[in-house]
């Protein structure tokens, strides 16, 4: 069995973040990178169930040259090859690409592949739209579930745990081949050991750009301004009655607050 993980290289979780002059993207210049949160579980789910069942565990991967030391941490957790689809960051200053656009050359890679279940995760850490894995899933013409926790292999196909509200799941009978989107926290994520960095490096990583793919993957949704949030301190001195004053607290907090 053959199974595709999308992975996306994110700034480090606690990277200091500062708006780029245009004021369209972040500033890079000082940044760190990591792999994003949710596509780590995706490759662990990966990993995890060709152990288990046998196959081969390709991870695909779109961005810049810096994006191969991250596609090298798949590698090195254990993953078999790599396919790095080179072309500028899809969410860099002046928005080159939107999640179509990306879903577009993940696409186009993924579908030369012949694979049994593609996954990726639920969403990115950095622009968090969570609709990259959906619409390659569209693109790819294949069934697909969200929110998954865990997949088991089955006669028929797969069985998958999706996680829902309020502490609730749901189990799904699919057919192969699929595409999931994987939630974060259903597995223990494993370190790279010394033994797979050294076999990482030996482990074929193919390179290919955008304009080999034969892709279309100009935006239709363009990014015009991010900004940091602002902080705002107010104070407000209900009157009446204790009764009258935490009724009047609790409206508050549903209605502008939305914590309730």
């Amino acid at each position: 069995m053959k199974i595709i993980v999308a992975i996306k290289q994110v700034p480090e979780r606690d990277a200091p973040v500062r708006i780029a002059a245009g004021g369209k993207w972040i500033d890079e210049s000082d940044l760190q990178w990591a792999m994003n949160e949710p596509d780590a579980y995706a490759l662990e789910e990966a990993l995890q169930f060709k152990e288990k069942n046998g196959g081969e565990v390709v991870v695909v991967s779109a961005g810049p040259e810096r994006v191969g030391s991250t596609i090298r941490e798949a590698l090195a957790k254990g993953a078999d090859r790599a396919i790095h689809i080179v072309c500028d960051g899809g969410d860099t200053e002046g928005g080159e690409r939107d999640a179509l656009g990306v879903a577009r050359l993940l696409a186009a890679a993924i579908k030369e592949e012949n694979a049994d279940l593609v996954l990726t995760g639920l969403q990115s850490e950095d622009v968090g739209l969570g609709q990259t894995g959906v619409i390659v899933a569209e693109l790819l013409e294949l069934p697909h579930a969200t929110l998954i926790l865990h997949v088991e292999k089955t006669d028929q196909g797969i069985t998958v745990k999706r996680e829902l509200e309020e502490g609730w799941f749901q189990s799904i009978e699919m057919p192969l081949p699929a595409v999931l989107t994987i939630q974060s926290g259903g597995n223990k994520l494993r370190y790279a050991t010394l033994m797979g960095i050294k076999k990482a490096k030996t482990k074929e990583l193919r390179q290919v750009s955008a304009a080999e793919l034969g892709v279309d993957s100009a935006p239709v949704v363009t990014l015009k301004q991010i900004a940091v949030p602002k902080k705002q301190k107010s104070t407000q001195i209900l009157p009446g009655t204790a009764k009258e004053a935490a009724a009047a607290l609790v409206e508050k907090l549903k209605t502008e607050a939305r914590v309730l």
